[in-house]
């Protein structure tokens, strides 16, 4: 392949690319956008192999390689619990900087072409810059997968003068980008890299370790967008413009995503990134001065739950991780139609950080076919509780929680959250009265118009659906 086919193949992949993105911005267009990403990938990858750059000799590694990759891909798609894919991005996301980083050592220590002057300094920068990039998203990936896997815990990891520890090691950074850039030879300039990157893992295990439990959902976006400036730093590196694009492209998508999971939390990014809030293991009781709830708690039954659906009129059923842990969401699916049949009104409230990654109730849903046009954001479904005959809560804690609106000393205070409360019945799905991710006691257990369904999601759900068709 020529190397203006070549260019013209790149022109195609980066076009499917953004074509996949526009159709991932909407459910009803996401099968459609994931093709466009397929093709857009396999024409890359053929582009790449055919193309110039590549010679016969290689061309067996690549071989080897494609299909290594392409038997992990395989097996994890197969073994991969749907609870479990926040991790599994994650650790794709690590894998990622990892890339950016050995492409950058290849590079700086291949020496057959020569590079001297101005050039040589651009060329320099791109590797340091793309090896540190790749260095903080290998690192925070990895912290990141173990945090979402529950092999470390969400408890923020808060070092005394950690900011100091972070901005001495930035002008560390800085001052070891310096003398790489003079460093005479390839031999004085690895070692410059070397301690580069071990300050760039070093930073992105702190970084993260630093963010709580509840800010998770953002920390998954954040990396995003580290993976893809990762990437656009190793196609500077390789002179490859698909990578630059496409990397660019993931990048500034990741950066946008991370915006709006930030303002779904009433979070700025920079608070995030400074960790500190979120606990992760539900011990703690509200924050400094929080009011603590008052009231007594209303249990009921799953056969009371089931007559409450059925003489409802309208009824709107907000997901949360529990129902992802419990795999409940096919027998959700199963009384949304049966309610419907039967002519309720059923509709779903999804907030844009519930879960473990940006999206996913929509995807545990639309797994279990629930109708795309019946699922619906928080702005949207939010001003239809007041006239909402049942509010049901699947295992979501803090996206419900009044005192985001009603405490001022609340932890969670200014986040938009799901007025479930304003529903004529609310009834609340979860094991304990233990308090959410971000370890932050729930007024609405409490509520005079608040039921609690205690149990495994799964279980109490499969008894409901058993007594709505008795």
């Amino acid at each position: 392949m020529s190397a203006n086919l070549s260019a013209v193949a790149y022109l195609a992949a980066i076009v499917l690319f953004i074509l996949s993105l526009g159709g991932l911005s909407n459910p009803e267009t996401a099968r459609r956008g994931n093709l466009y990403g397929i093709v857009g990938m396999v024409v890359a990858v053929l582009a790449t192999i055919l193309g110039p750059r590549v010679t016969a000799a290689g061309l067996p590694w690549i071989a080897v390689a494609l299909a290594v990759g392409a038997l992990i891909g395989l097996y994890a798609a197969k073994v991969v619990k749907m609870t479990q894919m926040p991790e599994l991005v994650a650790l794709m996301h690590s894998l990622v900087g990892l890339a950016a980083c050995l492409v950058g050592f290849a590079t700086y220590i291949d020496t057959s072409i020569a590079y001297s002057g101005a050039e040589k300094v651009v060329h320099d920068l791109e590797i340091y810059i793309g090896i540190y990039i790749g260095a903080v998203t290998f690192s925070g990936s990895l912290i990141a997968f173990g945090k979402l896997s529950g092999k470390i815990g969400g408890k923020p990891l808060l070092l005394p003068a950690r900011h100091w520890l972070n901005g001495v090691a930035a002008l560390a950074v800085i001052y070891c980008g310096y003398a790489f850039v003079q460093a005479d030879g390839v031999a004085a300039g690895v070692w410059l890299l070397l301690l580069m990157t071990t300050l760039g893992l070093l930073f992105g295990i702190h970084m993260v370790m630093a963010i709580g439990g509840a800010d998770m959902p953002v920390v998954v976006s954040m990396l995003n967008s580290y993976s893809g400036w990762a990437a656009a730093a190793t196609g500077f590196m390789l002179a490859n413009d698909l990578l630059i694009v496409v990397g660019a492209l993931v990048g500034s998508s990741g950066a946008i995503l991370s915006y709006i999971m930030c303002r779904a939390m009433n979070r700025n990014f920079l608070a995030v990134i400074s960790g500190g809030f979120g606990t992760g293991d539900g011990g703690t009781k509200g924050g400094a001065g929080a009011k603590a709830p008052a009231g007594e708690v209303a249990p009921i039954s799953a056969q009371e739950t089931a007559e409450l659906l059925r003489d409802a009129k309208s009824v709107v059923i907000v997901p949360g991780y529990g129902m992802a842990v419990a795999k409940a969401q096919h027998t959700v699916f199963e009384i949304t139609r049966l309610l419907r049949e039967r002519g309720v009104e059923v509709r779903f409230g999804i907030h844009p950080v519930a879960g473990r990654m940006p999206g996913h109730m929509n995807v545990l849903l639309a797994e279990a076919k629930v109708p795309y046009d019946i699922v619906l954001e928080m702005d949207e479904i939010n001003a239809d509780f007041p006239a909402t005959d049942v509010a049901m809560v699947i295992g979501a804690n803090d996206i419900v929680n009044p005192s985001a609106q009603d405490d001022p000393g609340s932890p969670i205070a200014g986040m938009p959250v799901l007025e479930v409360w304003k529903a004529k019945i609310s009834i609340v799905m979860k094991r304990s009265m233990a308090s959410g991710y971000a370890g932050v006691d729930n007024p609405l257990f409490h509520k005079d118009n608040n039921r609690m369904l205690f149990g495994d999601a799964k279980k109490t759900l499969d008894a409901v659906l058993a007594a709505l068709k008795a």
